[in-house]
């Protein structure tokens, strides 16, 4: 028995069954949240938000469109 014989590659196998399947992998990075200092960062980058006029101004507009969005989707189900 060769111990060194390469091994069969399973994932390739599986990525060749969802690719022939119309399918496409796609690798996402995101942040790390149990990161140290993750949380500080965060609430600093908060507080630089909620102290900028500007900032809170597009918060509102966003907060504002959503909810007429939401609205149309409302009147949208009751038909």
């Amino acid at each position: 028995m060769n111990v060194h014989a390469p091994k069969p590659d399973k994932y390739k196998a599986y990525r060749a069954r969802k690719k022939a399947a119309g399918l496409k992998q796609v690798r996402i990075w995101t942040l790390d949240t149990s990161r140290p200092g993750f949380q500080e960062e965060l609430d600093a980058a908060i507080e630089r938000i909620n102290a900028s006029e500007s900032e809170r101004e597009t918060l509102i507009f966003g907060e504002a469109l959503m909810a007429e969005i939401y609205a149309d989707d409302d009147e949208a189900d009751a038909y």
